[in-house]
């Protein structure tokens, strides 16, 4: 046990206030008792009202506000001091802007609970969009005051569903057992021990840029043997902000040509290779090619991976 405490929350921001203010309105409103578990906020240098919105709360949340320096991109940093810091047995990790399911925290630890070994959990996340389409149709049908509602009538119309549908329709739900299933794992929505982190060393803080710093995470995850789990009940909506589709993904090549690098797989050799290849047909691509599995490679290479 780490702690008497649950989960943590770990949520990092950047001037980012009012999706910010979203986010903690959810976490008020969670099902799970507010003693089992904590919010950390980390702030990477945020120069908005962040800092005194988050003041608010205190008295609404056990809540913790942590403050670096603005020094470039820095999310992989922030997470690590979050993850440091957290006093509960499961890590959540949550973005801004992120409006959770009043029973999310109770459906992370229910997986968490019932799995005989280590699992990373990943939850179900509506509205994401890659490139800020839909957005002002997705602000329009979001009630921010009552997630649960906006939830249920996504669910019921069939629309906006989580992007990583594809992925499920071709793998299932019971993705666990591919040979990467860490390439589900984006961290506006999942979770895992927090020991387990602490243990693979967290995230590789080398991230700069943004785009696969939640991928190399998920990557260290697995070999460790967590067993990588979908969990729908740990809903939550993604709310639309500004971004810029060509931008990340040419931030995320450079971050996934280190990723080859540093492991030298055959498998995560495929990554700077993802603008050729289709994301989602990844693992059908390992099984055809027969590529052996990260730690088979690393077992008969006769060295450590990093």
């Amino acid at each position: 046990m780490v702690g008497s405490l649950k989960c943590s929350v770990v949520i990092p921001t950047y001037n980012r206030v009012g999706l910010l203010r979203h986010t903690l309105e959810s976490m008020v409103g969670q099902s799970l008792p507010k003693d089992q578990f904590e919010v950390l906020v980390v702030d990477d240098g945020s120069t908005d009202s962040t800092a005194d919105m988050v003041d608010t709360f205190r008295g609404r949340l056990n809540l913790r506000y942590f403050w670096q320096e603005d020094e470039g991109y820095r999310a992989a940093q922030a997470r690590n001091v979050g993850i440091a810091a957290a006093g509960g047995d499961v890590t959540v990790l949550i973005d801004s802007g992120v409006l959770a399911h009043s029973d999310c925290l109770r459906a992370h630890l229910a997986s968490h609970e019932k799995a005989d070994g280590p699992v990373a959990v990943v939850g179900y996340v509506y509205c994401f969009n890659l490139d800020n389409e839909d957005a002002k149709q997705i602000n329009e049908i979001i009630d921010f005051e009552r997630p649960d509602r906006t939830i249920a009538d996504l669910q019921r119309k069939k629309v906006w569903l989580d992007v990583r549908e594809i992925f499920y329709g071709l793998y299932g739900d019971d993705f666990g057992h591919l040979p990467a299933p860490w390439l589900n794992y984006w961290t506006c929505n999942v979770s895992a021990g927090t020991e387990q982190l602490r243990r693979i060393g967290m995230f590789d803080e080398a991230f700069r840029k943004w785009g696969g710093e939640d991928i190399d995470l998920g990557y260290r995850l697995h070999r460790d043997g967590a067993y990588f789990v979908l969990n729908r009940e740990a809903a939550a909506i993604h709310c639309p902000h500004e971004k810029s589709f060509d931008g990340n993904n040419e931030q995320a090549a450079s971050n996934y040509e280190y990723m080859a690098a540093k492991y030298a797989t055959p498998i995560t050799a495929l990554l700077p290779h993802i603008g050729e290849l289709n994301y989602w047909e990844l693992n059908n691509i390992i099984m055809a090619r027969d590529l052996p599995r990260c730690a088979e490679y690393v077992a008969a290479s006769g060295r450590e991976s990093s």
